[in-house]
Formats: C-alpha cells, sequence, structure tokens
C-alpha cells in the first residue's frame, strides 16, 4: 500500500510541475505578442537613427 500512496504523489507533483510550466510557457507567449510590436517598432526606430547620425 505505502508504494502505491508513493506512486500517486510522484505522479502528482509531475503534474503540478507540468501544469506550472506550461501556463509559464503560455504567459510568456502572451506577452510576447502584446509587445512583440511595441519592441520591433523601438528597434526599427534605433536602427535608423543609429545609421543616420553615423555617415559612412
Amino acid at each position: 500500500m505505502k508504494n502505491c500512496k508513493w506512486f500517486t504523489q510522484k505522479g502528482q507533483g509531475i503534474m503540478e510541475y507540468i501544469i506550472l510550466s506550461s501556463l509559464i510557457g503560455i504567459f510568456c507567449l502572451v506577452v510576447l505578442k502584446q509587445f512583440g510590436g511595441v519592441l520591433k517598432k523601438r528597434i526599427e526606430h534605433m536602427k535608423s537613427e543609429i545609421t543616420r547620425n553615423i555617415s559612412v
């Protein structure tokens, strides 16, 4: 009986880890989706300013 309970607790811990990792991953994707366009515009603006100010 003890072995059966141990496997159940171990399985529960693994499932909690998988669920938590999945939620963190989904959160990161949502944040990247929300701020991706803003970051792209800012990087393009910085790039254009640098190339404009540096004479080759």
